[in-house]
Parts: structure tokens; sequence; C-alpha cells
């Protein structure tokens, strides 16, 4: 029988707690049961194991990014898109680093086809479109802003750019500006 009070989803959101506390590699079964004061044995009757736990957070992170998003893009389009969905991602990463870390963990095709990171691909692909780009160049553009915004985000959090100046802030912005007359321009094969 459960422990009263013990839920599934109370466990994933003091998992994703945890993971931005300690790390998202730390986040296992029995870290989470140390956090309740229970046997590890008492939460198996809602997870599987430590890999469960961890998808579960991976997929509050993309859940909660993707609500992010979607009210961040409500009536704007070109730069402004884009800007307002970078900043999305860079400002969970710096509030959730654990839960972002989760984000980027491979699921299997079924579960991330059912996930929050479909909802992502389709707001990309919909920024896209406002620069007029077609296949296959949709793709290739969603691939660099993908690991433009990632590697910028994880860089900054490692502490890459906190010694010198100018500021991460003027960088970002600097990027974005980059990124936008990039796609304005887009090469065509």
């Amino acid at each position: 029988m459960a422990r009263a009070g013990l839920t599934t989803d109370r466990l994933v959101r003091a998992g994703a707690e945890l993971a931005d506390e300690v790390g998202f590699e730390q986040v296992t079964v029995s870290a989470l049961a140390r956090r309740f004061d229970v046997k590890v044995a008492s939460l198996y009757s809602h997870l599987k194991n430590s890999q469960d736990l961890k998808t579960r957070i991976a997929l509050l992170a993309l859940e909660e990014m993707a609500d992010r998003a979607t009210d961040a893009l409500a009536g704007r389009a070109g730069r402004d898109a884009l800007t307002a969905f970078a900043d999305v991602y860079r400002d969970y990463a710096r509030e959730h680093p654990g839960r972002y870390a989760a984000a980027q963990s491979r699921l299997d095709p079924e579960t991330a086809a059912a996930s929050a990171g479909v909802k992502h691909a389709q707001m990309t692909r919909a920024i896209l479109r406002g620069y007029h780009l077609t296949e296959p160049e949709q793709t290739h553009a969603v691939r660099m802003l993908g690991s433009v915004f990632h590697g910028y985000v994880s860089l900054e959090a490692a502490g890459g750019f906190s010694h010198s100046a100018p500021d991460s802030q003027e960088s970002w912005s600097r990027i974005l500006d980059a990124l936008d007359a990039l796609l304005r321009n887009w090469p065509t094969s």
C-alpha cells in the first residue's frame, strides 16, 4: 500500500527539485526516499526505478518549458519570437539547472513522440516559417538553433563567460541578432 500523501506527481516534483539542488545525475530513488524519510521500497508503488524517475523529471521539464514558450510566443513573430523563445530556454536553465539537464536526456522513441518535445519542435518550426524557410532548410535551422541555445546556456552555466567583459547578456543579445540576420538571409542549397 502507498504511503499516505505520496503520489507519483509529488515524487516527480520532489525529484525535480532535488535535481535543481544537487544535479540531475545525482537523482535516485534512494535519494528521494531519504528526502521523504521513507524506505526505498515504499516508493516502488509509484516509480519503477531511478531511470523511471529521471524520465518523468525529463518529461516534466519539457512540459514546463513548452508551457513557458507557448506563453512567451503569443502574438510574436520574427526576431521578437526568436528572442522570446531563446530567453525561455536560457531563463529556465538558470532557474532550474537540474531540470534543464533532464530535458536534454535521451528518451526512447515512443516516450519522445508522446512528450512535450514535440511541442518544442512545432514552436521552433512556427518561428522559422516567419523566416520563410522550407524543408530541408527548416530542419537544418531547427538543429542550429537548438545547438546554439543549448551550447550557450551550457557554457554560461559552467562559468565560461564570467571571467571577461562584456557581460554575457550583451553577448546573448548579439548572438540573437546574428541568428535573426542569418535566418533572414538563409542560404539555400
